[in-house]
Formats: structure tokens, C-alpha cells, sequence
């Protein structure tokens, strides 16, 4: 009788904890499951907040994680068993946002970083 109390209340706990459970938040954890398993093509904008420069931006097969010197650490997969990793430092004026840009049709080992630099007005005419 008590293994029948038991089964039933472990089936009535499992029935509450799925329902809790909505789509949106199913359809988040696996696609973020996917993207750290390199499976999900992203775009990573790096902004100074300050100046409203993009500093840079990485494209590619990427997972993301944050260390405890504050550094965004991006794993790029370069070749079937390839990676790369890069660091961004983030401080109170450096941010970032991360775009999935799965639908686009490229090399599955695309990896694009670009540096956008300030170019300091020189009068040369002197």
C-alpha cells in the first residue's frame, strides 16, 4: 500500500513539474542547448556605450560564457574539430548583443571577426 502512495505521488510531482514547463521557455533551453553545442550560427556586436562605436562583431558556430574577470569568452568552431577563443573584456561602457542568424546560408565553419577601429581626422595639408 505505501509503494502505491509512493508511485502515485511521484507521478502526481512529475505531472507538476511538466506543466509548469511553457513552450517558450522549452523552445529557449533547447536552443540555447543547441548554440553551446555549436549548432546555431550567431552574430556578437560589441558596443561601447560611451562613444556608440561598435568595437567589433564575431560571426560563426559559437558558445558563450562569462569568467570571473569579467570577460565574455566566445568559442568559435573553426573546422570539424577546430575552435578558436576570444576574450572581450567587459567593463561599465563595453556591451554586447547576440543575434542567431541560423537562417542564412554559409560554410558551416564560418568564422568572421571584425575590429571596427576610430581613424583619428588628420589635416595633412600642414
Amino acid at each position: 500500500m505505501k509503494r502505491i502512495i509512493a508511485i502515485v505521488l511521484c507521478l502526481v510531482c512529475m505531472v507538476g513539474l511538466f506543466a509548469g514547463c511553457t513552450a517558450a521557455e522549452n523552445v529557449n533551453h533547447n536552443l540555447s542547448q543547441a548554440a553551446d553545442n555549436f549548432q546555431v550560427m550567431r552574430r556578437i556586436t560589441v558596443y561601447n556605450a560611451r562613444t556608440d562605436m561598435i568595437v567589433m562583431e564575431i560571426e560563426g558556430l559559437m558558445s558563450l560564457s562569462n569568467n570571473t574577470t569579467r570577460e565574455l569568452v566566445v568559442t568559435c568552431k573553426t573546422g570539424e574539430d577546430e575552435f578558436k577563443k576570444h576574450y572581450v573584456y567587459l567593463n561599465d561602457y563595453v556591451i554586447y548583443a547576440v543575434e542567431d542568424i541560423t537562417g542564412t546560408v554559409t560554410d558551416p565553419y564560418h568564422h568572421k571577426i571584425h575590429f571596427y577601429t576610430a581613424v583619428p581626422d588628420i589635416d595633412w595639408n600642414k
